[in-house]
């Protein structure tokens, strides 16, 4: 008799919280699902690097008086930096460092010089260069936007707003510190991305401004959302009849959109559990996954230099390969104790040379394992691949990968794995146990990223619509139903 008192009072509590939980959180259900299929086919504005190579003049060879090495001494910077590459602005030549802590710095490759401010007129030449360039006009200095309201524009603020003035209504910004042009957006994103990334990632400007304080918030509601589907599903199948149905011979006891927020709850109900389980795990509560960048100790070890040094001999001798000069940027990388330079061009087209000769030094599949070998000191190198097709960890969807690409992997703890550009010797990536869990966790339940979907496109498109679509039924009938009781 008490079991069965408290299994009532149980059961009316789990209507109570689903009902009024309800009430308010079909709303952002509804709004999710929506905003989702948008995010099907328009992303969050980004600056690709075949974009920024497009838009970037090619490098004037016979300006450039300032070596690696010295503008790694102007920069203050006494071991080898996280990026060292060289590049115009506008007329001029210069060095873009980037250090281990996020550091920045500009150093002219004329004459050694810091550049630390760039004026309008300077970002409106930069601008001119692109390659969608019709009249660029300076529309305003912005300190934080929409688009650019990550903190990783932070080292680059303030910025100028530019606008080509092209049929798509492109608009760049181009950082006042160093003239680099930090990200472009266009009309068409603009306006999609109001309907579709910002509504679903909860991205207002006011809260995400502060990451922490967004992250937590998110955290918050998604959670109280997840609420929500447990206990509507678990009402879903209490009430549901599919043998000894009701007097009116249906399987559900309720009537218009009380029976289409039941029937539709609980055929696409394991789906919305999983895919707001997923979106919750995507901020990576608690810190359950491991990140997928390369700790500075292990590019080190892997590229086998670390001091602040770069043999230029190769700057006298660039000159006269008419194939170089059309080369619009020029990275400085070690890799297995050797240096090399890596040269694009303005179509994404890349050559590899020695610094120390100016020669072409094509980059060996074997140099590229063997340096392999140091990344991990502590564990044994088990895994050399190369893939020429996509596979379940590496393939392209919302970003694009690169293919044929190698692949190395460890006996450590972890099986760790790094994937790496074959041409270049760049780390593309690092993957571990917790990141491979987390790519079934999160990109095969919420954005249904499995492989055979992914072959056959159409196939990804038609599910992820149904599934959305029985989604909002159960989100727009319980706001429905959520409204009349408010009125009631």
């Amino acid at each position: 008799m008490i079991r069965r008192r408290i299994m009532r009072r149980l059961r009316r509590w789990l209507y109570v919280v689903h009902r009024w939980i309800g009430i308010g959180t079909c709303l952002l259900f509804a709004m999710w699902f929506m905003s989702g299929v948008v995010m099907m086919y328009v992303a969050f504005p980004q600056l690709t690097d075949t974009e920024r190579w497009a838009a970037l003049p090619p490098i004037a060879w016979d300006k450039v008086q300032v070596s690696p090495d010295r503008a790694m001494a102007a920069a203050g910077f006494k071991r080898y930096p996280r990026d060292l590459r060289l590049a115009m602005l506008n007329e001029e030549p210069v060095y873009r460092l980037l250090g281990w802590d996020g550091e920045r710095k500009t150093i002219s490759a004329i004459d050694g010089q810091a550049v630390d401010h760039v004026s309008s007129e300077q970002a409106l030449a930069v601008a001119r260069h692109h390659p969608n360039a019709v009249r660029p006009e300076l529309k305003e200095t912005v300190e934080r936007d929409q688009w650019s309201v990550t903190a990783r524009f932070d080292p680059l603020r303030p910025l100028y707003l530019v606008s080509l003035g092209d049929p798509d209504g492109t608009e760049l910004y181009i950082s006042s510190r160093t003239g680099e042009i930090a990200l472009d957006t266009t009309r068409t994103e603009r306006v999609w991305n109001w309907l579709g990334s910002i509504p679903h990632w909860i991205y207002p400007t006011v809260l995400r401004k502060d990451g922490a304080t967004w992250r937590l918030v998110v955290l918050w509601i998604s959670g109280i959302c997840m609420v929500t589907a447990v206990t509507g599903f678990w009402i879903g199948i209490l009430r549901v009849r599919l043998r000894r149905r009701y007097a009116s011979g249906a399987v559900t006891p309720y009537r218009g959109w009380m029976a289409w927020h039941h029937i539709a709850g609980l055929i696409g109900g394991v789906f919305v559990l999983t895919w707001m389980f997923s979106g919750w795990l995507s901020l990576n509560p608690g810190e359950l996954f491991a990140g997928r960048g390369t700790a500075r100790e292990a590019a080190v070890r892997y590229g086998g230099s670390e001091g602040p040094h770069m043999p230029a001999e190769f700057l006298s001798k660039v000159r006269s390969d008419e194939t170089r000069l059309a080369a619009v940027e020029a990275r400085f990388v070690w890799l297995g104790g050797q240096p090399l330079a890596i040269l694009t061009g303005r179509d994404g087209g890349r050559r590899t040379l020695d610094p120390a000769t100016g020669n072409a030094a094509p980059v060996s599949e074997a140099r590229i394992f063997e340096a392999a070998r140091l990344i991990m000191p502590n564990a044994a190198l088990t895994m050399r691949q190369r893939l020429e097709v996509p596979d379940a960890y590496w393939y392209s969807h919302h970003q694009q990968r690169l293919l044929p690409v190698l692949r190395v992997g460890f006996d450590d703890d972890a099986y760790t794995w790094f994937h790496i550009d074959p041409t270049t010797g760049d780390i593309l990536g690092r993957t571990d146990d917790s990141r491979r869990t987390y790519r079934w966790l999160f990109n095969a339940l919420h954005s249904f990223d499995f492989a055979l979907l992914l072959r056959y496109r159409p196939a990804w498109d038609a599910v992820v619509w149904l599934l959305s679509l029985a989604g909002l039924i159960v989100s727009v009938s319980g706001v429905v139903i959520g409204w009349r009781r408010l009125r009631q």
